[in-house]
């Protein structure tokens, strides 16, 4: 399947399948929400009856991977039969969320008797770019198909056998459901220059929204003539506050870090407050390097415990996805807000404290798009937040903010009704 195909234009071909999705969007959005809700179930069921057609195409991707990606990355990528099936409950829960499409969010009458109401419509056709999890390709369809939006699915090469696998079923779950197999589109090449024809078509791509490390998404702001919802890096700060509970201090930090260390949520960097370097943070920094956790940190913690490494400039800030988390002492709450507005990427940043007005500063004047409390960064995610699933987490002020599920792949449009009137 995978094909490499170099000095090719892409132009003509991604004009033709997002030709495709345009038209297959304008069926979806008028397919209602049971029809939906069919072509979501039929799909959760068929991703696990292709279940070994699907680890077949992953173990390719997976054989590719080895040697040159971390552990941590070749896990990101590696599909086995319980990931499948999470896949499918993924899929499943998107299925029960409430249809977005066709709510009235607002209406009111004005003095000369004109009706107006404003009622949720899809997005349209949605462009997703996305790097080595092939599980986003379900993910992304299932988000963009409750919301009535085709999608068109530009994998990475890492994951390319996996999501091609997996963007089939799909396609086959809507057909065999009655629904436009078009609604779901894959970029049948790992070709880059297809990433630049697809970013030129303004007028049949409604909005991008790109998910991957820093390269990916400079690339997609620097060169798409189409509205992003922008995901930038998740470089996620937790802050060890003096009121914090030491014993949940120790449980959040952990894992925060160490769940899945290659996910967007993960902790890249935690913030101790030097009141409590030599007691909480102790026994933090102890538990995260008996789990075999790397630290990276400042002459202090150095000092605390000769195991840390010295942090370099560049670790401050940087989102290692792997058992690595840098460390630093910090003095107070100006500090610890400095340095998240300094170094983070406004995804997930949180704060570990007893003391509610110190949250409620925290809370109110960090502007990231997912602002935590004594929770451990890894509910960075939408079927935590219940909404099923997610395309991404939007870290921009636009449109939409944090997870990205199928009520934020929505827009609206103003109804007006009369009974003869006309303007002065």
């Amino acid at each position: 399947m995978l094909e490499m195909m170099k000095n090719k234009s892409w132009d003509d071909e991604l004009a033709s399948i997002a030709k495709r999705a345009r038209a297959a969007s304008q069926t979806l959005g008028r397919a209602g929400a049971e029809a939906r809700t069919k072509g979501l179930q039929t799909a959760a069921r068929k991703l696990l009856e292709q279940k070994d057609a699907i680890l077949s195409a992953n173990a390719k991707d997976v054989s590719r991977a080895q040697g040159h990606l971390s552990t941590a990355m070749v896990d990101r990528l590696t599909l086995n039969p319980a990931r499948i099936e999470a896949m499918a409950k993924g899929l499943q829960a998107v299925a029960v969320q409430p249809d977005p499409i066709g709510k009235v969010l607002e209406e009111w009458t004005r003095p000369n008797g004109l009706k107006i109401s404003r009622v949720s419509v899809p997005l349209g056709v949605i462009g997703m770019i996305y790097e080595s999890r092939p599980n986003v390709t379900a993910e992304a369809a299932s988000i963009t198909l409750r919301g009535g939006n085709a999608v068109i699915l530009r994998s990475g090469s890492d994951c390319f056998e996996s999501a091609a696998a997996i963007a089939q079923v799909l396609r086959d779950a809507l057909r065999e459901s009655g629904l436009p197999e078009d609604a779901i589109q894959f970029v049948p090449t790992t070709d880059r220059a297809a990433v630049g024809a697809m970013l030129k078509l303004g007028g049949l791509i409604d909005v991008i929204v790109p998910r991957g490390g820093r390269e990916l998404i400079e690339r997609v702001e620097a060169e798409s003539r189409i509205p992003l919802l922008r995901q930038y890096e998740g470089i996620c700060h937790l802050y060890l506050h003096p009121a914090a509970d030491g014993k949940k201090a120790v449980a959040l930090v952990r894992n925060a870090k160490l769940r899945r260390t290659s996910i967007c949520g993960a902790l890249e960097c935690l913030l101790i407050d030097r009141a409590v370097v030599n007691t909480m943070g102790a026994a933090v920094i102890r538990d995260l390097l008996e789990a075999g956790c790397e630290l990276r940190g400042d002459e202090a913690l150095w000092k605390l415990d000769p195991r840390v490494k010295l942090a370099r400039p560049e670790d401050w800030g940087r989102e290692f996805l792997d058992s690595i988390l840098a460390v630093r002492v910090i003095d107070g709450m100006d500090e610890a807000l400095a340095h998240i507005r300094q170094y983070g990427s406004a995804h997930t940043d949180g704060i570990i404290t007893e003391d509610a007005a110190a949250a409620k500063r925290f809370t109110e004047e960090l502007d990231s798009a997912i602002v935590m409390v004594n929770a451990s960064t890894q509910f960075a995610d939408g079927g935590e937040f219940g909404f099923g699933g997610e395309v991404g987490i939007a870290t921009g002020r636009m449109h939409a903010r944090g997870p990205i599920g199928a009520a934020q792949l929505t827009s609206y449009k103003y109804i007006v009704t009369g009974n003869g009137q006309v303007r002065d």
